[in-house]
């Protein structure tokens, strides 16, 4: 599977509920430690509470410098400006209103376009599961047709297309049919439409719509707005083709020597190229908080895995962060969102809750997300979780692996990834397979001391950070400087001749800094 066909990806504006930092003002790193040292936000990214251990300090802060910081300085300047032009780019899209459906699957049961892994039962199921996410829309039906070439004009052969054409008029309360393939060319949908009597909607849009009703940041709306683009465009040329059939389409507009189509088709392209700008400064600014957490050295672990696969339950569970609110159903959270935790080492660590995979999307819609992956590239671990209670888990699984793949990752990111067996609740007895699993219940809790090692041993290892005993003399300011620079697990005091022996995790840069301010 290639990687037009399953990455979903949202919006990078990473703000857990909402917040924002006040104008030309910072919000912190919110780990619960003694007073607090300002992380400058630039309004990306809100950093949650986690429980943590009572004596650790906060991670060190550092003060903006740069190009960067200079960037992120002018932007708040222009604040204002950049939020009206926002509100006119993110003004509500076309909505599908509320439906009563019809749900049809075209299975290809022989030749290269079969599908691997997975059967066309399982495939209907989780259509169905897509329109159930969408408020005020049920499913009357549905219904499987055998099809050699699902990409032909009319989806189906002519005996299979006339069953389903009996079925819909056998249905009278129908209002729409849901094609269970990524894309309908124009044309094709204005057939069925005509012919049926109904609203045809396929993958794209229902996906599309899904995303329209669940985001919340800017960032995701934007993405929303451009992944519209093409869709706009179609229906447009649609629009052209009919105007022209009724003499109408070449009439210019207050003689301007433009016709209106071409007006319109002009006013789309600026549109899109606006929102582009737009996503380009966010883009910036993700760049910026990177430079920041790097000065900060807090390692970054991206949750990964298939939409509903327990990611967020996971991270509430590894930072005991009551504020989030785990849904069962898809696509229930759009905004990558990062949440501030511990490891058993007490290492303060950055969880980063990613959007959802799912198979069979469009390359429009991909483009308009995929930006926002960037941000994995510059993990220090990825974690992929699995709901392994899945029927299709293994497809799932190939999924995942088949975007990472293609997302010019660092070789050695891909080579440490971590892989949880979650909801093995759901399984009696649950015995992985795959001998470098780890099995959890993010749910009811358990395996995840067992999680917990394995990420905090890869950290320190993808990060080369190192655990050491450093003798300190406890007149001086080395104590206090470990505490601000270094992660502190214990402190050996010996008062007769006022030293202490202190273990600590380390990075290879804050050793150098270490040695080179206090020379043994």
């Amino acid at each position: 599977m290639g990687p037009a066909g399953v990455l979903l990806r949202g919006s990078a504006a990473l703000c857990a509920r909402g917040l924002r930092a006040p104008r030309g003002g910072r919000l912190r790193l919110l780990l619960p430690v003694p007073p607090a040292r300002p992380l400058s936000t630039g309004g990306a990214w809100c950093l949650r509470a986690a429980p943590g251990p009572p004596s650790q300090r906060e991670p060190p802060g550092s003060e903006r410098r740069g190009r960067a910081a200079a960037e992120e300085e002018e932007g708040d300047e222009d604040k204002d400006d950049d939020d009206d032009e926002l509100e006119e780019l993110l003004a509500p899209g076309p909505t599908l209103g509320a439906h009563r459906v019809l749900v049809v699957h075209p299975a290809v049961k022989w030749g290269t376009k079969k599908p691997q892994l997975t059967t066309a039962e399982l495939q209907i199921a989780e259509a169905v599961a897509l329109i159930d996410t969408l408020h005020n829309w049920t499913v009357l039906d549905k219904i499987i047709l055998s099809t050699k070439t699902p990409d032909k004009k009319f989806i189906f052969g002519k005996g299979n297309l006339q069953i389903l054409t009996d079925k819909i008029k056998g249905l009278p309360h129908v209002t729409a049919v849901f094609l269970n393939i990524e894309r309908l060319s124009p044309l094709t949908k204005k057939e069925l439409e005509d012919g049926w009597g109904v609203k045809v909607f396929d993958r794209y849009t229902i996906v599309l719509n899904i995303f329209r009703c669940n985001a919340r940041t800017k960032e995701a709306k934007l993405q929303i707005a451009l992944a519209e683009i093409p869709l706009l465009r179609t229906n447009l040329k649609n629009e052209t083709s009919q105007l022209d059939q009724q003499r109408g389409g070449s009439r210019y507009i207050m003689g301007s020597g433009e016709t209106f189509m071409e007006m319109q088709h002009r006013l789309l392209k600026e549109k899109e190229f606006k929102i582009r700008n737009a996503l380009e400064k966010l883009r910036r600014k993700r760049s910026v908080l990177r430079t920041q957490r790097r000065r900060r050295e807090f390692p970054v672990i991206s949750v990964m895995g298939y939409t509903n696969c327990g990611k967020t339950t996971l991270i509430k569970a590894l930072t005991g962060d009551a504020g989030l609110q785990p849904q069962d159903q898809l696509f229930a959270t759009l905004d990558i969102t990062a949440h501030g935790g511990y490891l058993p080492s007490h290492l303060a660590v950055i969880y980063v809750d990613t959007i959802g995979f799912l198979s069979e999307l469009p390359h429009d819609l991909i483009e308009s997300f995929s930006a926002t992956l960037e941000d994995v590239a510059y993990s220090d671990l990825i974690v992929h979780v699995r709901d392994i209670s899945h029927p299709e888990t293994v497809l799932q699984k190939a999924s995942v692996l088949s975007v990472l793949k293609n997302l010019n990752l660092p070789s050695h990111l891909l080579d440490s990834v971590v892989e949880v067996h979650n909801k093995v609740d759901l399984i009696e007895r649950y015995q992985s397979t795959e001998p470098n699993a780890i099995a959890i219940s993010a749910l009811l809790g358990s395996g995840l001391e067992e999680l917990k090692g394995e990420i905090e041993r890869t950290v320190l290892k993808t990060t080369g950070k190192k655990i050491l005993t450093i003798k300190v003399n406890l007149a001086g300011p080395q104590l206090s400087w470990l505490y601000k620079e270094a992660t502190v697990q214990e402190v050996d005091v010996m008062p007769e001749d006022g030293t202490a022996n202190v273990k600590v995790i380390i990075s290879k840069s804050a050793l150098g800094k270490y040695k080179k301010l206090f020379p043994q």
